[in-house]
């Protein structure tokens, strides 16, 4: 059962960074991928828009912010894999 455990959040947390990366190009994802893309998209979409409401952006400069939430999950899953190991 921890193996399984531990395959499944490692599999989040490369699929958050690569998400991350490919959200603003995804209307031009490939229809073989698009799938894949979608599942991990109604996974972190719901969490994302949950942590941007309760999370105000970090200021580090003028008029120059950063968003945290994706930073926050990506935490949040690398704190759960090392609670299991």
């Amino acid at each position: 059962m921890k193996p399984l455990l531990l395959l499944i959040l490692n599999t989040f947390i490369l699929s958050l960074f690569l998400y991350s990366k490919l959200l603003p190009y995804k209307s031009n994802i490939d229809n073989k991928y698009k799938g894949v893309f979608n599942f991990f998209d109604n996974i972190f979409t719901p969490i994302i828009i949950f942590l941007k409401k309760n999370i105000k952006p970090f200021q580090i400069g003028n008029h120059l912010h950063i968003d945290l939430s994706d930073f926050i999950l990506f935490l949040f899953l690398i704190l759960i894999l090392n609670a299991t190991i």
